[in-house]
C-alpha cells in the first residue's frame, strides 16, 4: 500500500508556474516606435521614388510609340500628297476628259481672244444728285 500512496502524492503534487509579469519599458517601446516609423517612412519615401522611376520609364515608352505613330503617319500624309497632286495633274485630266467623256483639245478658229480694256478714268469734276 505505500506503494500507491507515493503514487498518488506524485500525480497530486501542487506545482506552481506563476507567470512572470514584466514592467514595460517606456523608454525602449518609444525607441521601437520611433524605429518603426522611420522605417515605414523610409519604406514610403522609397515606393515613391519606384513610383515614379516606373512612371518615367512608362512615359519614354509612350513618347517613343507616339513618335513611331507620327513618323507613319507622316509617310502616309507624304503618299496622300502625292497621290492629290497625280491625281490633279493637267496631262492626267486632258487624258481622262478625252478618254471618258469624249471631249476634244479646241481648235485653233474655235478659241477667241479678248482684250482687256483699260478702264477709263473717272471725270476730273463729278456731279453728285443731292435731295
Amino acid at each position: 500500500m505505500e506503494n500507491n500512496e507515493t503514487f498518488e502524492y506524485a500525480i497530486r503534487k501542487d506545482v506552481r508556474n506563476n507567470p512572470i509579469v514584466r514592467e514595460v519599458d517606456e523608454h525602449r517601446q518609444r525607441e521601437l516606435w520611433q524605429s518603426a516609423g522611420v522605417f515605414v517612412v523610409l519604406v514610403v519615401a522609397l515606393l515613391y521614388s519606384a513610383w515614379q522611376h516606373f512612371e518615367l520609364i512608362r512615359h519614354g515608352y509612350g513618347v517613343e510609340q507616339m513618335q513611331r505613330e507620327r513618323a507613319v503617319e507622316a509617310e502616309v500624309n507624304r503618299h496622300l500628297r502625292l497621290e492629290i497632286e497625280t491625281l490633279r495633274a493637267p496631262q492626267r485630266i486632258e487624258k481622262l476628259a478625252e478618254r471618258e467623256l469624249g471631249m476634244v483639245p479646241p481648235r485653233p478658229e474655235d478659241a477667241w481672244v479678248l482684250e482687256r480694256v483699260a478702264p477709263s478714268d473717272p471725270p476730273s469734276s463729278s456731279v453728285v444728285a443731292v435731295r
